[in-house]
């Protein structure tokens, strides 16, 4: 099994690059704040993900990582909110996104969960 195996890491991934995508419609005037903090909290959380995951053999340190991970994925939930009310996503977007955060931080709340199903010892 690799890092790109992990239910966590496929599912923020694909948010990463769903947020990419989205944030290519901001504001020019956005580029160096939001547009720029959004994606890298986003991308963020599956790098983390991917160090835990190197970790896995000192539950500590994957259990730290994970933190970390959990910690951009709620950065990336507040961004979207400033997203949704500046205007610069719909309402029924900023749900979807929102959704896919809230799914992922369950999936990255079980693996701290459960370090041992993960290889840590």
């Amino acid at each position: 099994m690799k890092f790109q195996d992990l239910l966590a890491y496929q599912k923020s991934f694909e948010l990463a690059m769903e947020i990419f995508e989205v944030s290519k419609k901001f504001p020019k005037e956005e580029k160096y704040s939001l547009t720029d903090q959004i994606r890298r909290s986003s991308r963020s959380v599956s790098t983390n993900i991917a160090e835990s995951y190197a970790k896995r053999r000192y539950p500590k340190h994957f259990i730290s990582k994970l933190s970390d991970s959990d910690g951009e994925n709620l950065e990336t939930q507040a961004w979207l909110e400033f997203s949704r009310e500046c205007k610069y996503i719909e309402q029924e977007k900023f749900e979807s996104l929102f959704e896919k955060t809230v799914q992922i931080a369950k999936l990255i709340y079980y693996m701290i969960n459960n370090p041992s199903k993960f290889g840590a010892k």
